[in-house]
């Protein structure tokens, strides 16, 4: 999925009118897309661990009741598993939630697919992907926000601000759920540490976006958990003391994989 800067500019024009020829959709209070990590990083067990908590998470009592609380009563949601620019997948295609038995319709779904994991981290391929799913996608949501959870930084396509800004653009928030992890990645790959603190400046986007950070995979369902229902009832958290960094390095994670590709010539 290569983009350059036409593309890209056409993207947000067709999204951010996105309102206008909504009106003939199906209203709903929210539109999200859950936007999955299963790059090099991730192995099949943490892959599991993360599709079973998105399963157990959209079927929770929580989850349920903050779906059908809105206004309306009803979100709509789809779920993409990414890994780098040429690497994301839209697993589950959008689905109406407005109870229950919806919400086990959609986990099954869930359940039945397999997992591709893939090379690299493109955050910003995931964002654009996610993105497009909103153009003409039969729903008039009075909120549009991209579910991204990762552990670790965007090192492949576009920068990841370039996304941003684009998400920015077209009225569609960016909230993230950073997993962290002390164990180095495959082949010695480092991981950052300070990943909630890259998210914060470098990811999230939109009014109320915020981060919650997975003390590594085994944290993961009962943080998602929290966030769908903080997404969904709009309801941005309690902002934790961030360590704000004045002018933090968003292109770490390409810099990260420069060095490293210099100690491994032979990588593909």
């Amino acid at each position: 999925m290569r983009w350059n800067l036409g593309l890209l500019t056409g993207l947000v024009c067709a999204v951010a009118a996105h309102g206008a020829a909504a009106e003939a959709g199906i209203a709903v209070d929210l539109e999200l897309v859950l936007a999955v990590d299963v790059s090099g990083s991730i192995d099949p067990s943490e892959a599991i661990l993360q599709r079973e908590g998105y399963i157990q998470a959209l079927t929770s009592p929580e989850v349920i009741r903050a779906a059908t609380s809105g206004p309306i009563g009803r979100i709509a949601v789809s779920y993409l598993e990414w890994a780098g620019y040429d690497h994301v997948r839209l697993v589950v295609d959008w689905q109406l939630v407005d109870g229950l038995p919806a919400a086990e319709r959609m986990a099954g779904r869930l359940f039945d697919a397999d997992v591709f994991s893939g090379q690299r981290t493109s955050i910003s391929g995931a964002v654009l992907f996610a993105l497009s799913l909103f153009r003409d996608n039969g729903y008039a949501g009075t909120r549009r926000v991209i579910d991204l959870s990762g552990d670790g930084p965007n090192n492949s396509g576009l920068p990841v601000l370039a996304a941003r800004d684009a998400a920015a653009a077209a009225g569609v928030s960016v909230n993230g759920l950073a997993i962290l992890n002390e164990r180095t990645g495959p082949f010695g790959y480092p991981i950052l540490r300070d990943l909630d603190i890259y998210y914060e400046e470098c990811v999230i986007v939109g009014q109320g976006a915020f981060v919650l950070v997975a003390d590594g995979f085994e944290d993961f369902g009962r943080a998602i958990r929290r966030k769908l229902v903080l997404e969904i009832a709009d309801l941005a958290p309690r902002r934790a003391l961030f360590r704000r960094v004045r002018g933090y390095d968003c292109l770490i994670g390409e810099r990260q994989l420069q060095e490293w590709m210099k100690l491994n010539p032979l990588d593909p």
